[in-house]
């Protein structure tokens, strides 16, 4: 394989940005290229007491970040905008140095992440409240009632790896909407984007008179992370992530407010009457997008079964498409995922489920530190791999008599977050949008589909709460009711 130049990492500061600076008395770890196994930094590792001096940094400035005029916070968003934009390039080179991911994928990655903080700063001139007649009952006539939004609070955002700067704006932006601090915690695979977004956000708040404190990064274990989420100082925590680790930072975060976005396995739906040809486009495009690594990838194609032949006929003859190989290079549509752990943990789920009785039509083997784009058929619902999610480019198909049964095995899963189906009838539309049992109904299209704008989150082990810059901000947010009897 031809050597490439190693990549060229952006100037970020040395250490963790706590408090008004950036402490560089810490440990340090590789981050390494998944790709290769090579190190493309040394990243620093927080540590519980660190975690406890940005805790205790958050909650002093917690009054100050919340007497921020609207004006102020709107400025810091589409400052950070303007600044993210100017180094769109460098951006996408550092994503795939520590995601893995594809350019494709990194470069659509950083174009939502711009957009957010836009969408963001223009959700700030919509934070308002509303007059109550409290004259509707004898008690409050003579009265006046109106309720405000105030900032809830000290913030905790925890991001997932697959997509970290993006995440964590999405944990971020919304905070600082809401006037709120915020300590976010990168995954320790992926921290690079996650420490410069923070080094240019904290940079333009200092220029509008608002304090660096305001966006502190702490890196590190779980053993941080719950120091982090059962902090007294702590209003709210935001959590995007594995529904294991999702339930149990519920558990230990009570009685503080938690956002949770956790995973999926996501339903395709293919009736009788849809596009075919539509419908494997969107498991090709939906099914392996981020290496498989999106929690609203599909995973599991549920086909009515007059189609079903077809559809699988088409299918295999266009898997083709999706080469593997580097993620630098732009053809390359599947890479490693993000590390070994994870590709050893998917090949057994494959095999498990050859064992159980599901045939693999297409892939089921590691090509390189890659799985080779994956179709299974068959699979008994038991199997981790229909019934858990893979996180990996892998989709199962399993055909069912008519719609009555696709639907019903959709909501046979602990998951909800989405789910598509193909369709020419809108009957069956609207039907599917009213009986399926997901955060959001995607009609032919991907269930990966995503807008960065509208609200978004998940049902049963799926989470609570919804993302999208209008809810976020609505979620960080607690009404405060005025009520005057005037003299």
């Amino acid at each position: 394989m031809t050597s490439r130049p190693a990549f060229v990492l952006p100037d970020i500061p040395a250490g963790l940005p706590i408090g008004p600076g950036w402490r560089t008395d810490v440990a340090h770890a590789p981050v390494v290229f998944p790709f290769d196994g090579s190190t493309v930094a040394q990243a620093p590792v927080g540590t519980v007491e660190l975690a406890g001096e940005a805790l205790a940094a958050g909650a002093a400035v917690r009054r100050e970040v919340a007497a921020l005029s609207s004006a102020t916070r709107r400025a810091i968003l589409l400052g950070v905008e303007r600044e993210l934009a100017a180094h769109a390039e460098q951006f996408v080179e550092l994503l795939i140095a520590e995601t893995g991911k594809t350019r494709a994928d990194c470069t659509v990655e950083f174009s939502r992440t711009v957009f957010t903080w836009t969408a963001t700063a223009e959700e700030v001139a919509h934070l308002h409240g509303e007059t109550v007649p409290l004259d509707l009952q004898p008690s409050g006539e003579g009265m006046v009632g109106y309720w405000t939004r105030r900032p809830i609070g000290l913030v905790i955002g925890i991001a997932g790896f697959n997509g970290p700067v993006l995440l964590a704006s999405h944990k971020i932006a919304p905070a600082i909407a809401a006037g709120c601090p915020v300590v976010c915690k990168p995954a320790p695979a992926t921290p690079l984007t996650t420490l410069w977004l923070a080094d240019i956000v904290r940079r333009v708040a200092v220029e509008h008179g608002a304090p660096a404190a305001m966006v502190q990064v702490v890196t590190g274990d779980a053993e941080v992370g719950r120091t982090l989420v059962t902090a007294p100082e702590v209003a709210a925590v935001s959590f995007t992530g594995s529904a294991a680790v999702g339930h149990r930072i519920a558990r230990d975060a009570a009685p503080r407010k938690t956002l949770l976005e956790l995973g999926s396995n996501a339903a395709l739906v293919v009736d009788t009457d849809a596009d075919l040809d539509r419908a494997v486009d969107a498991v090709l495009r939906g099914g392996f997008y981020f290496n498989g690594q999106a929690c609203i990838a599909v995973q599991r194609v549920i086909v009515c079964e007059p189609v079903r032949e077809d559809l699988l006929g088409r299918l295999t003859a266009r898997i083709g498409e999706l080469t593997t190989g580097d993620p630098r290079d732009p053809g390359t549509r599947i890479a490693p995922l993000i590390d070994e752990s994870a590709t050893r943990r998917v090949l057994d789920w494959i095999e498990q489920a050859e064992r159980a009785g599901a045939t693999i039509v297409h892939g089921g083997r590691a090509a390189g530190r890659s799985i080779e784009p994956t179709i299974l058929l068959d699979v008994p619902e038991d199997q981790q791999a229909w019934c858990e999610e893979i996180f990996a480019p892998v989709v199962a198909v399993n055909s069912v008599p008519d719609l009555d049964a696709a639907l019903a095995t959709a909501n046979r899963s602990r998951y909800g977050l989405h789910a598509s189906v193909f369709t020419r009838s809108l009957a069956t539309a609207f039907r599917a949008i009213d009986e399926l049992e997901v955060g959001g109904v995607i009609v032919n299209e991907v269930p990966g589909f995503r807008s960065d704008v509208m609200p978004y989150g998940g049902v049963k082990d799926s989470g609570i709460g919804r993302e999208g810059p209008r809810f976020a901000i609505e979620e960080l947010t607690v009404t405060r009711m005025a009520v005057i009897r005037p003299q």
